[in-house]
């Protein structure tokens, strides 16, 4: 068990209900929303940044204060936040924009811009139409308008004939690895023989490399005959958030459940996770468990904070953890992007992980990726058709 402990959501926090009185529209209307669920009496205003993008999935920032922007049909694009002029990027490989697939998350190197390497996550395909999770990088152009040198640094196997759970995301660790989280792909035989458990593979796992794309000497499982090399953790399902804590250096995700069943996760190194021999969500329509409840288990990682069969869950996404100035109420607390809820979760991190509440309900928001912005503003990327990203600042 990580440090926090285990969390149960009860069914009214999942649906987390900020009043609708005096919450504020788009575009910096008048009057502040409170902070949710805490009473900590945080007001912010949203702007729109820029809209018309096509299903936004990843949010990062350059050094020098430019967003990057990944669309799940394949583009990507350099926004500027102070003016909201946007540039597409050319040169990103071909991506399989098929069911949950495309172009992922992007992340500049660590040292960037020396070297300028962008990395991305997205889904491709081999000869014979099976698709994969990617992680692949190009240098970015000093205008800015291209990527060159673009190249494939590892391709997670098998290709498997699915278009769901590609995962991803990229980020990297204070040791300078980079994490990538890859999805089971939707197998449904919930037993000790699912991908998630099977170490022969790299589904349902979060893979550490180098920057280069070889795998570093030191990875858990290096001198294990039975393990892919690549693999750090291991038994997700499908985690769409990965964020680095500011204190602690830990990796944290966000995953997706079952029926509910969604989690907060603190990766542990070498750690199997559970899924799906270890889980608190039940099989889709119905209430039967998939798996043993987590706690009863002394061989699994037990999830920092988890959404219980029957609670309505948290459809989860991007995530970040707050560090900026604008929101001095807020450092150091998580944000979680929520999809079918259509809001913005915070949880703050104290002995234990505790949901504050629901930011941004009531806009039809599916929330798929949020990230500080370097004057402490938050930016959100809907996940929508012509959707928006939007910041919130001081009321």
């Amino acid at each position: 068990m990580n440090g926090f402990g285990r969390r149960t959501v009860l069914c009214a926090l999942a649906g987390g209900s900020v009043a609708a009185a005096g919450c504020l529209g788009r575009d910096g209307d008048s009057d502040g929303e409170p902070g949710a669920g805490d009473g900590d009496g945080t007001a912010f205003g949203t702007e729109t940044v820029a809209e018309g993008f096509d299903v936004p999935w990843g949010l990062t920032f350059l050094p020098d204060g430019e967003l990057l922007v990944t669309e799940l049909p394949g583009r990507l694009h350099r926004l500027d936040p102070a003016d909201g002029t946007t540039t597409e990027i050319g040169g990103v490989p071909e991506v399989h924009a098929v069911g949950q697939g495309g172009l992922l998350d992007v992340a500049p190197h660590p040292e960037y811009p020396d070297p300028p390497w962008v990395y991305l996550t997205y889904a491709a395909t081999n000869g014979a139409g099976e698709s994969t999770t990617h992680l692949g990088r190009g240098r970015l152009e000093p205008d800015g308008t291209r990527l060159s040198g673009v190249e494939t640094l590892h391709a997670a196997e098998p290709f498997v004939d699915s278009t769901q759970h590609y995962g991803s995301r990229v980020a990297f660790g204070p040791d300078g690895m980079a994490y990538l989280t890859v999805g089971d792909r939707g197998f449904k035989d919930f037993g000790t023989d699912h991908v998630s458990q099977d170490t022969a593979t790299e589904l349902g796992a979060t893979l550490r490399l180098a920057p280069d794309g070889s795998i570093p000497s030191d990875n858990p499982f290096i001198d294990d005959e039975g393990v892919v090399d690549s693999i750090f953790s291991y038994g997700h399902r499908n985690c769409q958030g990965l964020a680095v804590h500011p204190e602690t250096d830990e990796l944290w995700v966000s995953e997706h459940g079952e029926r509910d069943g969604d989690e907060i996760n603190v990766l542990q190194r070498g750690g199997n996770h559970g899924w799906p021999i270890a889980h608190y969500g039940c099989d889709y329509g119905t209430d039967d468990p998939v798996g043993d409840r987590p706690h009863e288990r002394d061989d699994t990682v037990d999830p920092a904070y988890h959404w219980p069969c029957g609670s309505g869950g948290f459809p989860p996404a991007g995530m970040t953890f707050y560090t900026g100035e604008a929101f001095p109420a807020w450092r150091g607390d998580l944000f979680v992007g929520n999809l079918a809820g259509q809001y913005l979760g915070r949880f703050t991190l104290d002995d234990e992980v505790e949901s504050a509440g629901a930011l941004l309900e009531g806009r039809g928001w599916r929330i798929r990726d949020v990230a500080v912005g370097p004057e402490g503003y938050l930016y959100v990327a809907a996940d929508a058709e012509a959707g928006p990203i939007v910041r919130l600042v001081p009321a």
